[in-house]
């Protein structure tokens, strides 16, 4: 086998290695966004409930 034949194949195993770790951050990243706008959605849903709720008391 010819060096750069070696030299190919290391640098294919390398990129292989490189891309799978920069796909794993990406993912993540987007699941901690998409994690983050779900909290921020149920909280403001929480927040109307809760303020109908004690507006509700206030009236009565």
């Amino acid at each position: 086998m010819r060096k750069s034949t070696l030299w190919t194949i290391l640098g294919v195993i390398v990129a292989v290695i490189i891309a799978w770790v920069l796909v794993n951050i990406l993912f993540s990243l987007i699941a901690f966004a998409f994690r983050l706008l779900a909290v921020a959605v149920v909280a403001v849903i929480v927040f109307f409930v809760l303020r109908a709720v004690f507006a509700r008391r206030d009236v009565d």
